[in-house]
């Protein structure tokens, strides 16, 4: 089994990571029924998918009846926690400094945006000042 904390998840993955983490635990057709409807994809491939998960660390199954049910071992927010520090690390030198006025040059933010960061940043500040 590889460890999940030393991989990203692909694009497919990361999709099939999305409908697990909204659902909180699904089998095979509840996650193939949650995609885009658009998205034709045959079970076969989805519980391939999940299997790939399974051996990679980033999920967990148990037989229900003829079924088996996935739940994700690792939260959204400790996966997206984990994506930017690695894109910090090997895009941006080391510096979320670097990372954040990227996105602020590549986005137009409007006021209210610029202002949730500002708040954002405030509140951080005033926190680590305790």
């Amino acid at each position: 089994m590889t460890n999940q904390k030393t991989r990203l998840l692909t694009e497919v993955e990361l999709e099939f990571m999305t409908r697990l983490w909204e659902l909180g635990e699904g089998t095979v057709r509840d996650v193939q029924q949650a995609l885009a409807p658009e998205r034709k994809l045959a079970y076969t491939s989805a519980a391939t998918i999940l299997r790939i998960l399974e051996q990679k660390g980033f999920v967990e199954s148990s037989r229900q009846g003829k079924s088996l049910v996935y739940r994700p071992l690792l939260s959204k927010d400790n996966y997206q926690a984990r994506s930017l520090r690695d894109l910090s690390e090997k895009l941006f030198d080391r510096s979320p400094a670097a990372l954040v006025a990227r996105l602020v040059d590549t986005y137009d933010l409007s006021e209210e945006a610029l202002d949730e960061i500002r708040a954002l940043l405030d509140k951080r500040l005033s926190d680590d000042g305790r």
